[in-house]
Formats: C-alpha cells, sequence, structure tokens
C-alpha cells in the first residue's frame, strides 16, 4: 500500500491542476501580451508587429504591446522569447534573418524551426532586382549573359554580410551559374549610393530602397524575387518567370511562441491575426510601405520556416559561407 499512495496523489494533484490548465488557455488571453522585435523602430519587422498588434488588442480584448529589442540580426531577441513561458504571453516576429544568422554560425544559439511554436506568416517583401543603367542591360537573360561573358567582374552590393539581399545575390550566382562578386555595406543606403555612382553594377534590394530610384531612371528595375508579382510594383516580372524558374525569395515576417505553447492558444492566434490581415486598416499601411500581406495555418507556416531552412542551407555550402556569420 506504501507505494500506491504516491502514485494516488499524483493522480488528485493532476485531475486538479489540468481543468485549471484548460481553463487557462479558453480564457486566453487574460493579460497583456508581449510582442518582440528585433530590427529597430520602423523597421518592416516593427510596422509589421504594431499593426497586427493593434488589432489583436481589439479583437482579444487585452493589449498586445510590442517591445523593440535589436542585435545580431534579432538573434538577441529570439534567444529571450525562446527561453520565455510557453503559454503565449511571449511572442516574437520570426524573420527569415533567424534562419540565416544559425546557418551562418558555427554553434547556432537559436533554431527557429526548433525553438518555436510557428503561428502564422504575416507579411513579406521581395527584394527588387536592380541594375546601373550604364550596364545597358534591360532584362534578367542579359544580365546573366553579361555575367557569364564577365566572371568576376561584375559586383552585387549587399547590406551586410548574411543579410537576405546576400544570400539573395548568391542564390542567383547559384542558380545562374554566374560569378557576381559580392560587397559588403554597412546598410542599403550605402549600397545604393555606390550603386547610383556606378561604383557596383548590381544589387537586390528591398523595394522600400529602390523603387523611387527606378520610376525616376536612375536605376533599371528588372525582377521581383518572390513567385509571385509584389503589389508595390506589379508590372515588374518576377526573377523565377524571367529565366530562372523557382528562384524565390524574400524578407519576411511571422508570429511566432516558444516552443511547446499550448496548441489550443497557437491557433487562437492563428485565427485572430488571419483575421487581422483581412481588415482594410490593417492591410493599407502594410501596402503602402511595400509589403505584402501573408496568412496562413500554424502548419502551413512551419512548412515554409522549413522548406527556407533547407534552401538557405543549400546557399550556405555552395558558397562556403558556414561559420562565418556574428
Amino acid at each position: 500500500m506504501r507505494g500506491v499512495r504516491p502514485v494516488w496523489i499524483c493522480g488528485v494533484l493532476l485531475t486538479l491542476f489540468v481543468p485549471n490548465l484548460a481553463q487557462a488557455q479558453a480564457d486566453y488571453p487574460s493579460k497583456p501580451v508581449h510582442v518582440i522585435v528585433g530590427f529597430g523602430p520602423g523597421s518592416a519587422a516593427d510596422l509589421t508587429a504594431r499593426v497586427v498588434a493593434q488589432r489583436l488588442s481589439t479583437t482579444l480584448g487585452q493589449p498586445f504591446l510590442v517591445e523593440i529589442k535589436p542585435g545580431g540580426g534579432s538573434t538577441i531577441a529570439a534567444e529571450q522569447v525562446a527561453r520565455a513561458p510557453k503559454d503565449g504571453y511571449t511572442l516574437f516576429i520570426g524573420t527569415v534573418a533567424v534562419i540565416i544568422n544559425g546557418l551562418l554560425q558555427a554553434n547556432p544559439r537559436v533554431n527557429l524551426a526548433t525553438d518555436f511554436a510557428p503561428i502564422a506568416l504575416a507579411t513579406s517583401s521581395p527584394n527588387i532586382l536592380v541594375v546601373n543603367p550604364a550596364t545597358g542591360v534591360t532584362n534578367v537573360k542579359e544580365l546573366i549573359a553579361l555575367a557569364k561573358s564577365k566572371p568576376g567582374q561584375l559586383n552585387f552590393g549587399t547590406s551586410g554580410f548574411g543579410t537576405s539581399p546576400h544570400l539573395t545575390g548568391e542564390l542567383f550566382n547559384l542558380m545562374a551559374g554566374t560569378e557576381i562578386v559580392s560587397v559588403h555595406y554597412q546598410g542599403s543606403a550605402q549600397a545604393l549610393t555606390d550603386l547610383l555612382g556606378g561604383r557596383i553594377q548590381v544589387m537586390f534590394s528591398p523595394a522600400s530602397t529602390v523603387l523611387s530610384q527606378a520610376e525616376a531612371g536612375q536605376l533599371r528595375a528588372l525582377a521581383t524575387s518572390e513567385l509571385t508579382r509584389t503589389a508595390a510594383a506589379p508590372k515588374l516580372p518576377t526573377v523565377a518567370e524571367s529565366g530562372l524558374p523557382g528562384f524565390n525569395t524574400s524578407l519576411w515576417f511571422g508570429v511566432v511562441a516558444p516552443a511547446g505553447t499550448p496548441r489550443a492558444i497557437v491557433d487562437k492566434l492563428a485565427g485572430a491575426i488571419n483575421e487581422a490581415l483581412k481588415n482594410e486598416d490593417v492591410v493599407k499601411p502594410l501596402v503602402a510601405a511595400g509589403l505584402d500581406v501573408k496568412g496562413g495555418t500554424p502548419d502551413e507556416f512551419a512548412a515554409y520556416i522549413a522548406s527556407e531552412t533547407e534552401k538557405y542551407s543549400s546557399v550556405v555550402t555552395a558558397g562556403g559561407l558556414r561559420g562565418k556569420g556574428p
């Protein structure tokens, strides 16, 4: 009998705990929710978080508070959230940067696929392939032909080593069989200055950075990097339809929670986020900022994260970039 008693006590405690846990999930959220962003104020990640959080505060009846904690390409914020309680009250704006940083690091500190519970993909922004008009190039096929005729003589600027524009350029080289040399800057603005000045010839950059110069004729926009055309430039073809089928990269932003967060909470948040992304008050500011509105289920987002990890792993391996991250 002595061996039975502890088991009986555990059973009683479990019957008391499980209903309370179920009730807590049903009542979620019952207090403010913190949404952590790993990039600075005014960034696309920040804008996505604030616009969506404002709508969630209205629909779910509790404040969704956005907190900016930049550093390490959002890795610092990611680490903090990965170790937060698994109760749905600390969320993170996950981005492709977390995947890329993990692949570049010799000893990754955080893994977007395993340390988080995906909730919903919220927004994305393609990289726009632009060239200096002096190249004489007017489309993707001409750029590939020029690059192959001058291996190692063309340069593409990036906003920094390991950024999405950098890996997009490396993927372009890999798929096109070209040798356009990467030149890394401290940000898009510096790279853009050298592109306008003709010191570099090619650049992949977010739409918000280069479309105005392209419209003014200072740069020539050739294509967008996502599989589908962007609302920010609907007449601009994709790289995939311009000669490199399957080419697909973007800066994307989705909501995730610490791994182990109850599925009932994940599903409730996913439903609310997807409803928010259909609301015109949410869509208008996002589209105006050059972002494409996404959405989808937690399982779809998980599959997307897995495919992004596989794709960039191939690029990092082919470019010999592993172990060179921050």
